[in-house]
Order: C-alpha cells, then sequence, then structure tokens
C-alpha cells in the first residue's frame, strides 16, 4: 500500500465515507511526504508549527523539557496517527513541545491552511477530523484523570489494555516517563504483573 492509500483508507476507515477521485486528488497535491531519520526533530520547542503530520511508517514521540533539564513525554505516536502542536499550528505561537522521530520516520504533511481547504471541500475529511477530534478530547480526560486519581499499578494496567504495543515499540524509560512514572517502578510493576 502507498503513502497516500494509507491516508485514504484511513480517512474513510475513521470517517466512514469515502472519498471521490477527486477528493484523493486534492489530498495528493497538498500532503507533501517527508522522511526523518530517528532522532531528527519533526518539531522543536521555540519554532510555530507549520504542519500537521501523518505517520505512515515508524514512530514519534512529544515531549517537553523541565528547568532542570527532565524531559516529560505528553505522547507516544505510531503509524495511523497524526503528529502536531495544536496550540502552535491555530494560533502560530512558538511551541512548548519537541516531536521527534524514534524510528525512522515516513510523515505525509500539510499545512494550516491546506488543512482548513480539506475540511471545506472534502465531507470525509471533516467527518475523520469530528471523530479524532472526539476521541483527543476523550483521551485528554482520561489521561488527565489518571494522573490525578491512578496508582501507578493503575496507570501501566490501563496502558497495557489501552496499548499494548507500546510495550513492544518504545524503551521502558520513555514508557515510564509518558507514565509520570521512575524507570524504577516501572520496572518492578512489569515484574509483579508476569507473578
Amino acid at each position: 500500500m502507498s503513502n497516500f492509500e494509507t491516508l485514504f483508507y484511513y480517512i474513510q476507515e475513521t470517517s466512514g465515507k469515502l472519498l471521490s477521485e477527486g477528493d484523493k486528488h486534492l489530498l495528493m497535491a497538498h500532503f507533501k511526504p517527508k522522511k526523518l531519520r530517528k532522532r531528527q526533530y519533526f518539531l522543536q520547542e521555540g519554532d510555530v508549527c507549520k504542519y500537521i503530520g501523518f505517520i505512515v511508517k515508524g514512530s514519534a514521540r512529544t515531549f517537553t523539557v523541565d528547568d532542570k533539564g527532565h524531559e516529560h513525554i505528553l505522547k507516544l505516536s505510531l503509524e495511523n496517527w497524526w503528529i502536531v502542536d495544536f496550540e502552535s499550528f491555530y494560533l502560530l505561537t512558538p511551541s512548548r513541545f519537541n516531536i521527534e522521530a524514534l524510528e525512522n520516520l515516513e510523515v505525509l504533511q500539510s499545512t494550516n491552511a491546506q488543512i482548513e481547504e480539506f475540511l471545506k471541500h472534502i465531507p470525509a475529511f471533516s467527518a475523520m477530523s469530528n471523530v479524532i477530534s472526539q476521541n483527543n478530547t476523550i483521551a485528554t480526560q482520561k489521561r488527565m484523570q489518571a494522573a490525578m486519581i491512578y496508582t501507578a499499578e493503575e496507570r501501566y494496567e490501563d496502558l497495557i489494555s489501552n496499548y499494548p504495543q507500546f510495550l513492544q515499540r518504545f524503551p521502558q524509560n520513555m514508557i515510564a516517563s509518558y507514565l509520570g512514572l521512575s524507570p524504577e517502578t516501572l520496572s518492578r510493576l512489569k515484574k509483579n504483573s508476569f507473578k
């Protein structure tokens, strides 16, 4: 499946609507393929996020660094996920986040102005955007609840049930950061889960 066929399939599956040939041509004209090597940045803190990227192949992390130099991972992303700092993308403000390729990464990227055109002229894209927006809102609420209420064990169990693929794709120290745990605590939880 080509990069664009992957995107078309994703849009149709998520939206429940078919793309016309005209829709596909419009998307192909305005989504640009980009390759990043492992450790390259899609976005760096302080830059304005000019692009949204659809991951065709590889993985990425969205993170910030505090005043003490500690990294905090907000999001881990895999194939068929979007990478973007929405606040910077829509408001054109400097980003507070970094988005880094964790593996060699292939994305299809587009600009804010082009996304607005897709939303106006491609019903399947607009429907997909609504579904993603709802899912992101729910995921954000769940993540806030987990951070405030869940024990370390509950956060780990929640990750296993919702994103089991993370354990195969991401190093333990990154999963620990994503969960807001120390690597030692995560190691202990993993050992206990196999007893």
